[in-house]
C-alpha cells in the first residue's frame, strides 16, 4: 500500500530534536529523554496492514509527536471511518491498546472526551495507545440486522471485533493486549464486545451504561437514544420481543464475562456536585442545567436500574466485579471524567500496566 505521509510543523520540529540533542556545556546530553515515536520520526506507519475482509488504513495524519488521525476503510460498512490516536509515553517497546468510546454522538459532535474531560492529560504518562472512533453516532456500536434509513448501514461490532484489531496491532506496533471502554450508549457495547470476541478484551469499564436491553425499561432505554437520532430500533435487532434482543443483551450472556476485568459506574439521577449552574461540567445556561438534571436525570436512572440488575446477575454467577455506585449524579460528563480516572486500575490489570 502506498501512504500518505503528512506532517505538521510540530512533528517535523520533534525530528530535528530527536537527529540533534542540545547538549549541555562540555559536548554530553544531559539525560536521555524517551525515545521519539518511531511513526513520528520517519513519517510512516509500521506496516501496511489488511484484514481478513480487505479492510486497511486508507490514509493517516501525524497530529504532533503523541496524536495521530487514522481513515480506517471498513469493508463491512464499505466505508472510511476516522479514528483517534494518543501513541503511549514510550513508544520503545510494543504496548497495549485501550479502545475508548464516546455516547450517542459517536465522537461526531463535541460530546467527546477530548473536548468534555482532560483525558488527554490523564493519558499522558501512561504507556498505552488510546483509540477513540469517530463514527457510529446512535447506533450503539453493534451490527444492526438491516441499513437504517436515517443511520445507514452498521456493522460495528464486526469493524471492533475483527477489523480494526489486527490493523492498529500491526500499523502501530501494539502487543496485541486490549481493553475497553464506553459511556451511556457505548456503556452498553463494551459489555457487548467481550462477549462477542472472547479473549480480545481483557477489562472492560461501563460508565452509565445499560446493559440489561431486553428488559423493558431497557429496550425503551435503547429505542429512546436510537430514536434521537432519526432511526429505528427494529432495523437493529428487530421489534421489541424479537429473539436477536436477547440473543445481544449482557445481562442475558452475562456467564460469557468471567475472565474479563469489569468495572461497572453509575449515579443514580439525583443532582450531584457537576451539576451546578454554568459549572465546569454542567450545560450552559438556566436552560442547560435544567436539561442536565431532567433529562439527565432519567436517563442516568434508567441505567442505574439497569446496572444494579447486572451486578446481582454477576453475583449470582459468582463473576467478580469492580461497582462505582455513587449516591448522586447525572448523566453528564463530570461524572464519567471521574469514573474514568476509577477504573484506571481495573483497565489497568488487563494491560499489564501499573495502576
Amino acid at each position: 500500500m502506498q501512504w500518505t505521509r503528512r506532517r505538521t510543523a510540530a512533528a517535523a520540529s520533534a525530528v530535528v530534536m530527536f537527529l540533534g540533542v542540545p547538549a549541555a556545556s562540555g559536548g554530553l546530553a544531559t539525560a536521555a529523554a524517551a525515545p521519539l515515536d518511531p511513526i513520528v520520526a520517519s513519517g510512516s506507519l509500521l506496516a501496511s496492514p489488511r484484514s481478513p475482509d480487505g479492510s486497511r488504513i486508507a490514509d493517516f495524519t501525524i497530529k504532533d509527536d503523541r496524536n495521530l488521525v487514522l481513515q480506517v476503510y471498513s469493508a463491512a460498512m464499505d466505508k472510511n471511518i476516522e479514528i483517534k490516536v494518543q501513541r503511549p509515553a514510550d513508544t520503545s517497546v510494543a504496548r497495549p491498546t485501550l479502545y475508548l468510546l464516546s455516547g450517542a454522538g459517536g465522537g461526531e459532535d463535541d460530546a467527546t472526551w477530548d473536548v468534555k474531560t482532560s483525558a488527554a492529560q490523564f493519558f499522558a504518562d501512561k504507556d498505552v495507545n488510546v483509540i477513540q472512533p469517530v463514527g457510529g453516532a446512535w447506533s450503539y456500536y453493534t451490527d444492526w440486522r438491516e441499513p437504517d434509513p436515517a443511520l445507514g448501514v452498521n456493522k460495528w461490532q464486526t469493524f471492533f471485533t475483527e477489523e480494526l484489531p489486527p490493523l492498529i496491532d500491526a500499523a502501530l506496533g501494539a502487543n496485541g493486549t486490549n481493553a475497553i471502554a464506553g459511556l451511556s450508549m457505548a456503556g452498553t457495547a463494551v459489555l457487548q464486545l467481550p462477549i462477542a470476541k472472547p479473549g480480545l478484551f481483557k477489562s472492560a469499564a461501563t460508565y452509565s451504561g445499560c446493559a440489561q436491553i431486553s428488559d423493558p425499561i431497557g429496550w425503551n432505554f435503547v429505542n429512546a437514544v436510537v430514536a434521537a437520532g432519526g432511526g429505528k430500533s427494529k432495523n437493529m435487532y428487530g421489534r421489541q420481543r424479537d429473539p436477536m434482543w436477547a440473543a445481544n443483551d449482557p445481562y442475558v450472556h452475562a456467564d460469557q464475562l468471567r475472565g474479563v476485568n469489569l468495572f461497572i459506574s453509575n449515579g443514580t439521577g439525583l443532582p450531584g456536585q457537576w451539576d451546578t449552574l454554568d459549572g465546569t461540567h454542567a450545560l450552559p445556561g438556566v436552560g442547560g442545567l435544567v436539561n442536565q438534571v431532567t433529562l439527565g436525570a432519567g436517563l442516568e436512572a434508567a441505567a442505574d436500574y439497569c446496572s444494579r440488575n447486572m451486578q446481582n446477575r454477576l453475583n449470582q454467577l459468582g463473576i467478580p466485579a469492580t461497582y462505582d455506585f455513587q449516591p448522586t449524579g447525572t448523566h453528564s460528563w463530570g461524572y464519567w471524567e471521574d469514573a474514568l480516572v476509577s477504573s484506571w486500575p481495573v483497565l489497568a490489570k488487563g494491560l499489564g500496566l501499573p495502576a
